[in-house]
């Protein structure tokens, strides 16, 4: 069993701060969250901090996220992950990110998660080097 984060190995030992989840099974917690960065914004929270179930976060989330394109409801998303402090996390538990994304929700989406560092989204585009 590999551990993701140094510290408790369950949900219930840690600090994290959800509370009420929308889904629940065996492994996995699934959250709205609280700051959401598009509407339908969900977090895909391993019980256990372990590798395995990590894995099964994503899993889940990129399922549920196929879902939501294959119904209409969403055009797009993107799943992630922050991992330490230089990374942008502030919750030190594992947990993936679920953001719906829809046609017009920004200007130019192509370059995606590369957009974490400002001015390297458009690495295909000579005017914004």
């Amino acid at each position: 069993m590999e551990r993701i984060f140094d510290g408790p190995y369950s949900i219930e030992e840690s600090a994290a701060p959800w509370r009420n989840p929308i889904r629940e099974d065996f492994h996995i917690l699934v959250y709205k969250d609280g700051f959401p960065v598009t509407e339908g914004h969900l977090l895909f929270v391993p019980k256990y901090n372990e590798m395995g179930i990590l894995r099964d976060a994503f899993n889940d989330a990129l399922k549920w996220g196929t879902e939501q394109v294959r119904n209409g409801h969403w055009d797009g998303f993107n799943i992630g992950m922050n991992y330490g402090k230089a990374a942008g996390q502030t919750v030190m538990w594992p947990h993936v990110h679920l953001i719906p994304r829809r046609e017009g929700d920004v200007d130019r989406p192509e370059g995606g998660v590369r957009h974490v560092i400002p001015g390297k989204g458009y690495y295909y585009d000579p005017n914004f080097r």
